[in-house]
């Protein structure tokens, strides 16, 4: 009853807005269940609408049906509309490209989102500053934008990363959902390099609402990550919070994950199940339980290679160390080849616009092994747990502890800084 009183304060039942605004109830309360009037929240039976809300366009009228085109230039309402649910089949990203030719905004992004997958970064580059010249529509500025710092990434290039905020920060945005996408967006490009910290809060707890349902498939991805760099994060006692420390906390994030994947996987969303998948298999390798990291390792790659996405593996060879590897191999030995030669140019990118942000040395020259073997003192092991879960001699691990150390120029607590 005390909640119902609160909400009572600075609200107006659907009867009151429909005499405000000249409509049948019947009306308001089709807006309220169609999600069109910002703010309202539903109790029970009861609708409450916030007094200053201001009376929706009927996009039944031909001038809100053109108002709302010039506003949403695309078919969804989400940056990343190759992760929604046009993208539904595995090796059918082309066909739906060219499905999207009556509209031209919406087949362009979506055709650049697909070449960023196969690692196709200057025709992204290309396609990124195109729409960003058009002065494009809310979605199409932001996703460009995000494309653009994308391509920062595997260019390593500093300046680009920042011309993209600025560009994400300036998109017409015209309402709360809008502004709420754009600080989701900003927050979306610096996990790229693990910063934690720009998130809203109501993102930090799993709440997607603020952004539309649209965007819930690229809001699950963005949240895997938080999640995986949050818990790397307090893995190399970088982040601090209070009752978590080490690996433990890692082992708790695939409670959450795997939900998100089978509903990935339940509502076709191709692109945001092999993301939701690869960051999971992270997670798994991460704290040592590399047999649930193949389990979908293996099915991203089912998802992933008939529409040749080398691009998107690629970016995750870091932090699956050799077991990316591993299993591409043995499945497809020229793709490896292929994702192999991404990687290298996309760990050099990476290392080098992260280490700029950061403020950091971030030590490309180091192999495979001897990332992990850094990775895991970062976590605090010991030298024969190290020893135990890569199957190396004592004596091999310490070689490595060692040439890390002469590489990186940094201590042994110190090796989280340079990875």
């Amino acid at each position: 009853m005390e909640s119902l009183k609160n909400m009572e304060k600075g609200y107006i039942k659907i009867d009151k807005a429909a005499e405000k605004w000249g409509v049948t109830p019947r009306r308001v309360q089709a807006l309220c269940s169609g999600g069109k009037i910002d703010g309202a929240v539903r109790m029970g039976r009861e609708w409450f609408i916030p007094e200053k809300a201001e009376k929706p366009r009927d996009g039944r009228t031909k001038d809100a049906r053109d108002t709302a085109e010039k506003n949403m230039p695309l078919p969804r309402r989400t940056p990343f509309i190759y992760m929604s649910d046009l993208y539904h089949t595995p090796g059918t990203a082309d066909e739906v490209g060219k499905s999207l030719s009556y509209h031209h905004e919406a087949q362009v992004l979506f055709e650049a989102e697909v070449a960023y997958s196969r690692g196709e970064i200057d025709k992204v580059y290309d396609s990124a500053k195109y729409l960003l010249g058009r002065h494009s529509g809310f979605y199409a500025v932001l996703s460009a934008g995000m494309l653009l710092a994308m391509c920062a990434i595997w260019k390593g290039d500093i300046n680009m990363w920042r011309k993209a905020k600025i560009h994400i920060s300036e998109a017409p945005a015209k309402s709360d959902y809008d502004r709420d996408a754009m600080q989701l967006a900003i927050s979306a490009v610096d996990i790229m390099l693990y910063n934690v910290e720009s998130f809203p809060k109501w993102f930090q707890i799993g709440c997607f609402e603020p952004i539309h349902k649209d965007a819930y498939p690229a809001a699950k991805v963005y949240y895997a990550k938080f999640l995986y760099a949050v818990a790397y994060s307090v893995a190399t006692n970088t982040l601090r919070i209070q009752g978590a420390e080490g690996l433990y906390v890692m082992t708790s994030v695939p409670y959450t994950l795997e939900p998100m994947i089978c509903w990935a996987n339940e509502q076709s969303t191709v692109m945001s199940e092999i993301y939701l998948r690869l960051t999971c298999a992270a997670v798994y390798h991460n704290y040592g339980n590399d047999e649930q990291a193949i389990r979908h390792i293996d099915r991203a790659l089912a998802l992933a290679l008939p529409d040749k996405l080398y691009g998107v593996l690629a970016e995750y060879c870091r932090a699956l160390d050799t077991l990316m590897e591993k299993r591409l191999s043995i499945t497809d030995p020229h793709a490896w080849a292929q994702v192999n030669r991404l990687y290298k140019i996309y760990n050099e990118g990476w290392s080098k616009l992260s280490g700029a942000v950061r403020g950091k040395n971030i030590i490309t020259t180091l192999s495979q092994k001897e990332r992990e073997v850094a990775k895991l003192a970062a976590f605090g092991m010991t030298n024969p747990e190290i020893a135990k879960k890569l199957h190396m001699s004592l004596p091999a691990v310490k070689q490595a502890i060692r040439i890390v150390m002469e590489k990186s120029g940094m201590t042994r607590n110190q090796f989280a800084a340079i990875l």
